[in-house]
């Protein structure tokens, strides 16, 4: 038997207030989208904001059904879109943020398993890392530097 290590490393803002001004921008879009999300039975809102190398940004927010799962997580609505309306364009920087209805969130909230595979399809498709900051409601901002420290034992195209 052989075992195997493997670390992963984040930075973390206490604030908002802490992140570079592009990144304060990107995560205040965030959390106006957040506003935007249809979340009538799990009363959880998340808004993402992506940085795209063309300039743009495109926005999502949770979009829920009362047929589960048929509803879409913000992270792919975001992506989904940016894929569809800017195929060419990299995804560099995604600012995701989320809020209950019913208490306070002040943990930062990393994307969903499934969000997870969809960012990770897009990062190998454009052979570029993609900066993820994720956040609660308040407090502190965790950044990971590529989608590989949240799924390090990723599946995609190579094993098919």
């Amino acid at each position: 038997m052989k075992e195997i290590t493997i670390t992963t490393q984040f930075k973390v803002f206490e604030s908002i207030q802490e992140l570079p001004n592009d990144i304060q921008d990107l995560m205040t879009q965030a959390v106006e989208v957040r506003k935007n999300a249809y979340a009538p039975y799990s009363k959880f809102r998340v808004g993402v904001a992506i940085f795209l190398d063309n300039g743009k940004i495109v926005l999502g927010s949770n979009q829920e059904n009362a047929a589960y799962p048929s509803g879409l997580c913000a992270e792919r609505v975001a992506i989904f879109y940016a894929g569809a309306v800017y195929p060419e364009a990299k995804i560099l920087k995604m600012a995701i943020t989320a809020a209950s209805d019913t208490n306070q969130t002040t943990t930062p909230i990393p994307p969903c398993g499934s969000c997870r595979q969809s960012i990770a399809e897009y990062e190998i498709k454009q052979d570029t890392p993609i900066e993820i900051y994720f956040m609660g409601e308040i407090g502190a901002i965790y950044k990971s530097d590529s989608l590989k420290n949240l799924l390090p034992f990723m599946f995609d195209k190579k094993f098919l």
